[in-house]
């Protein structure tokens, strides 16, 4: 039996590092330091850079052309809608609420597979994807701070295009990530994805007040630059080479339950029942998507 808990391990630093993501991205953009659409630009071009210079010395393979477009397409729907919908939508709305609407996306990767990849959808995984969906949206709903009230329509619907266009990236990106490395794959992937974020973001990035940076919002930016994007991605990548789109997409649930803990321990919360629930159905969730089948043998 093929052993994937790196993978999974990856993922769960991936939700950690994105459970933080909401509310530090949020600091950054709450004092109108930067625009969302330059925020992204800064953050896409470092990432690219980052990418590209960690691949140097590498031996590159030749990609053919049908490759080229589909990271092209990876590139669009993974790196700039995917990005510029997400920060302008929390840009409108508020942290928990963005963080409910993008449970939303394991539920698109199945439904996108079926369409896409003509697959069925086993009622196992179909019942955890609910299950885990269940608990995220328990846990934000009994949050003492969940702000619902304060989410703006337009933000939230930007919110939930990200999670379809992130959700079209998982499923374009893993035949690449069964024929390349992850590195060659993300680089070509933020390159394409830098051009579309160009058009959009520069207007905002050349009009932001840098000289105001703060010693707080360097750091939140420097966070969202290095571990949001550049480490992030490249765990992503690691963990689509071994497990399947849904399972990866599964572990978005993890990110509001992560938040809470790291609040708990910062003793911003409390330890409730609700909490307990919540978690108790997410990881449940999560274990049964992310489950394989067990091979059967003949005789």
């Amino acid at each position: 039996m093929k052993n994937n808990w790196p993978a999974h391990l990856a993922l769960f630093a991936v939700a950690v590092i994105y459970g933080a993501n909401y509310s530090i991205a949020k600091v950054v953009m709450s004092g109108e330091y930067i625009g969302p659409l330059g925020f992204i630009l800064v953050r896409v071009l470092t990432a690219t850079a980052l990418f590209w210079m960690t691949g140097l010395g590498r031996p590159t393979p030749s990609i053919p052309r049908q490759d080229m477009i589909r990271l092209l397409f990876c590139g669009l729907f993974g790196v700039a809608s995917n990005q510029m919908l997400f920060f302008s939508g929390l840009d409108r709305t508020t942290p928990i609420h963005a963080s409910l609407i993008m449970v939303l996306t394991p539920v698109l990767v199945l439904l996108l597979s079926a369409l896409i990849e003509r697959r069925g959808i086993r009622k196992e995984r179909a019942f955890g994807v609910l299950l885990a969906g269940t608990g995220a949206a328990f846990l934000i709903l009994q949050g003492r701070h969940s702000g619902l009230a304060d989410g703006d329509v337009l933000g939230d619907l930007m919110v939930a295009g990200n999670a379809t266009s992130y959700a079209l990236y998982l499923i374009l990106v893993r035949p690449l990530m069964a024929k390349y490395s992850p590195n060659l794959v993300l680089k070509w992937v933020f390159l394409y994805g830098s051009f579309f974020v160009l058009f959009f973001g520069w207007p905002q990035a050349a009009s932001a007040r840098w000289l105001d940076f703060t010693p707080l919002i360097i750091v939140c930016f420097i966070y969202v630059l290095v571990f949001t994007t550049f480490f992030a991605y490249g765990l992503n990548a690691f963990a689509l080479q071994r497990v399947a789109p849904v399972t990866v997409s599964a572990y978005i649930y993890l990110q509001p339950l992560i938040a809470a803990l790291i609040a708990l321990l910062m003793g911003q919360e409390s330890l409730t029942l609700s909490k307990i629930i919540a978690a108790v159905l997410i990881f449940s969730g999560v274990f049964m998507v992310s489950r394989e089948r067990p091979v059967k043998t003949a005789g």
